[in-house]
Formats: C-alpha cells, structure tokens, sequence
C-alpha cells in the first residue's frame, strides 16, 4: 500500500483531476489501470487509498511524471490561498502554513470558491463603481461571480492548458488539407468558401480601422486587416474555422466548466477557438517532435511554422499530451506598465492572481533592449528556482501617429528541466547564481530591496524620520496578527 510517512495516501481530488485532465471516463481510466471502474470511483470519493502499484501504472500508461501530479495544482492553490490569507483582513487570524496546504490538497473546490470571493471582496474594497453595479445587478447566486477574464484563467489553469478534444481536430484538419505552413493561409481559405461558403477578403486599414478580423453574416465574407501580418492572417482564419466546425468539442469542454455566467461562457468559447488556431498553425506531434530536435530555439520553431514568437510561446506551454509531454512551461505577458495581459502555464510557478509581478525578473528589462532575448535563472523566498527567457514582441503594425503595441513575453520552466533548452547550454546550471525575485511586492518580505513599489502586507512598517534606506519601505521582521 502506497504511504506517506506510514499514513495510508488517499489523493481522490488529484486522481480525479487527472482523469479529467486526460479527456477520460472513469470507465476509459479503469479499463487503462487494469481495476474496475467502481474501484475508480472510491477512490476519487477517497473512500480507498491508491497503491504503489496504481501510480506506477498511472505513470506508466499515460506517460506522466508524478513528481509533478503530486505538487502542481496543491502549490498552485496552496500559494494562492497563501496570497489571500496575508491581507490584513485576517491579520488576526492566524492559520499554521500546514492547514492551507491541507485545504489545497484536499479541497480544491473550497479553494476555488475563496479565490473567488476574495477576487470580488478586492473589486468592491478598490472603489470599482462599475464592478459594484455588476455586482448589484445580479441576482443573489451570481453575485460573487469573478472577474470574467479570472475565471476563464481559471479554467484554462485547471485543464493544465491542454484540450486534447482540440487538439485531435486541429491535426485532423491538417491532414486533410495537407499544405506546408508556407500555404497554410491560401489552403485554409479554400477550406472557408468551399465547406462554409466564407469568402476571405484582405481589406485596407482605412475600412477596418481598428479592427483586426470581421465577419460579415449576411454577405458570408471573412474581413482581414491589411494590418495583420502572415502568421496573424492565417490564425484568423484557422479561429474561423474552428468557430464553424467544432462547436461540439467547444460545447463539451464548457459544459465541463459547470455554471458560468453569459459573458464568462462567451469569452470562454473565443479561448477554446484561440487554442485551436494554434493548434492548427502549430499541429501537436509535428510541433512537439520539432521543439524536442530543436532544443526549444523558438525562433528557429517560428521560422518553421510560420508563425511569431509571441505564438511560439503561447503553443510551448500547451504540451501535455501523454506519451508526448513537452517541457512544462509558465508564459507571461506584460506591457510596459507591467499591466498582465496573459498568463499560461503548465508547471508549478506560482502566478500572483491579485497582483502584478516582480521588477527585478528581467522581462521587464526586454523594453530597453528591444533585438535581445534575455535569460535568467531566478530564485523564490522558499527556494525555487526557475529559468527563463525573455523578449520584447510587436504586434500588430499600427498606422501613424498611433503608437506601436508593444508587449514583453517571458517563458520559463523549473530549474531541472532546462538542460533541454538550447538557451541555457553552457551553462552550470546546478551553481548558477539566480536572481531572488518575489511574487509580488505586497507579497514579498525580502529586505533592502530598492525596486519595492510597497510594504509586505504580512509586516509592520517602520517610519523613521532620521533615515533614508536604500528602499522607501522599512519593516519588521516578526508577521502581523
């Protein structure tokens, strides 16, 4: 019998998470194990504890690594729960690390449900009028919904960014038209006018103004910016086909989700249409034998796929596929305000959901050195150590005088699997001296840091008017209660 520290290891809600993370029944993982599907059962309702031997087999079948099963989502939700716990709102509560640990493992749904409470109690306390109005409009069983743009994350975080009903179409799609990525834009619009009767149109900026893609209903035309450059016009139209041809698998996926509101479930679905575009430019086995041979060089990759490094990036944090599993990365995307825009990842870094992020990761530094990809290894309060890579992106081209976007990607992967990355040959990985980064400034108790925007909402600010510190903020050592 499988133990931990002699105790018996029941892990019902991660077993399950599994299970509905690989797109099976509890029938399909039964018949997988070599147990009955009753057996399954008990113990995803951890009336039965899982054996050595069914770990193992777990690993084995569907090609997973458990030293990331047994921690992924638990330090993920562990760490958000940590972030909610530090307001001073429960300054006077004190609750031992363990049992937030314990709520993580082993009651993810009341996890979810606090993030979301949380998330709304933060819109109401900042003053958001029209966020309060939201909220006073609905009726009382919605009325702590999140953030629509969170609760999509959410359910994108939940599903380890990885669709494999999409996944399945895409590849069945490229087969079937059967063109290199160089004449994937003109095969795919064949596909639109002969299959849906959608003709594809290049249109002038002077039409489109500041819209990217049109589609005219009544006329069955696909409008183009003659902004967006190749790979941006093929993605379009693979996000048109994807709205024509797989509204079941999109259907199945959000019914999935359970109860969503209206705006939830739409931006939902354009989620689900998004990762099956680039699914379609990037088809999963050849991409993911592609990044393997390539050591994850992610221009070299764009070069290949026709397709932009911002793209790249978004697809690398997708390979979950068992049997076929990529490196697990995190992606970010920021503006020059640091403001999130995007947020992926299929490992263990803990994002900050109520937040922004560290100045001292370099994917801040990408703006001032716009042609370089940045590396860097960087180290957490608790230890862990990550690596990552960094460049400033534009997207899309903008008319004059209008300023040009521009975005800054960071990607990055815990520090034992870089070794396969070409970006960190040469490199003594195991002695690199990382950067010690935070979370978050509200967040993060390191000292005498002269980037810190704002005191840790976990200690007491010390005021002295006889000193000036090298950081704005001073404060005590022991945790407020």
């Amino acid at each position: 019998m499988a133990t931990v520290s002699g105790k018996k290891l029941f892990v019902g809600p991660r077993f399950r998470r599994i299970r509905q993370q690989l797109g099976l029944s509890q029938t399909q993982m039964a018949e997988g194990l070599g147990i009955s599907p009753s057996y399954v059962n008990l113990i995803e309702r951890n009336q039965r504890p899982v054996t050595a031997q069914i770990l193992l087999r777990l690993a084995e079948t569907y090609d997973l690594d458990l030293r990331d099963l047994a921690t992924a989502h638990e330090d993920r939700f562990f760490a958000e729960l940590n972030e909610i716990f530090s307001d001073p709102l429960f300054r006077r509560i004190d609750i031992p690390k363990q049992e937030l640990r314990d709520l993580a493992e082993l009651c993810p749904g009341v996890t979810h449900a606090l993030q979301r409470l949380y998330a709304a109690y933060t819109e109401a306390r900042r003053g958001e009028t029209l966020a309060a109005a939201q909220f006073a409009d609905r009726d009382e069983g919605a009325r702590f919904e999140t953030n629509p743009i969170e609760r999509v994350r959410d359910l994108i975080e939940a599903n380890r960014n990885y669709f494999p009903e999409l996944e399945q179409a895409a590849e069945n799609l490229r087969d079937e038209i059967n063109v290199p990525a160089q004449e994937l834009f003109v095969a795919l619009s064949v596909r639109l006018r002969e299959k849906h009767s959608i003709q594809t149109r290049i249109m002038p900026v002077d039409v489109m103004r500041e819209t990217l893609r049109r589609f005219d209903r009544h006329r069955r035309q696909l409008l183009i910016s003659e902004l967006a450059d190749g790979p941006g016009r093929a993605f379009q139209l693979a996000f048109q086909i994807g709205l024509a041809e797989c509204t079941p698998a999109f259907d199945t996926i959000i019914a999935r989700a359970g109860p969503l509101d209206d705006t939830s479930r739409r931006l939902y679905r354009i989620t689900l249409a998004n990762y099956f575009a680039g699914c379609v430019l990037m088809p999963y086995q050849a991409f993911h034998a592609a990044a393997e041979s390539l050591g994850y060089d992610i221009h070299v990759l764009a070069q290949r796929f026709n397709t932009g490094f911002e793209q790249v990036c978004h697809r690398l944090t997708t390979l979950q596929r068992p049997n076929a599993r990529g490196v697990p990365f995190f992606m970010l995307r920021v503006d020059n305000a640091g403001n999130v825009s995007k947020r992926f990842s299929s490992g263990t870094f803990p994002f900050s959901k109520f937040g922004g992020t560290c100045p001292l990761w370099n994917v801040h530094s990408t703006f001032d050195t716009p042609d370089r990809l940045l590396k860097q290894v960087i180290e957490l309060p608790d230890g862990s150590r990550y690596f990552s890579i960094a460049q400033m992106v534009r997207r899309p081209v903008a008319p004059h005088p209008q300023a040009q976007p521009r975005f800054a990607i960071g990607l990055g992967c815990e520090i034992r699997h870089a070794s396969r990355l070409v970006y960190a040959a040469g490199m003594d990985l195991d002695n690199a001296e990382g950067t010690p980064i935070g979370v978050n400034c509200r967040l993060c108790e390191r000292e005498n840091c002269a980037q810190r925007a704002e005191p840790p909402i976990t200690r007491t600010l010390i005021l002295d008017e006889t000193t000036r510190r090298v950081t704005s903020f001073a404060f005590s050592n022991a945790r407020e209660v």
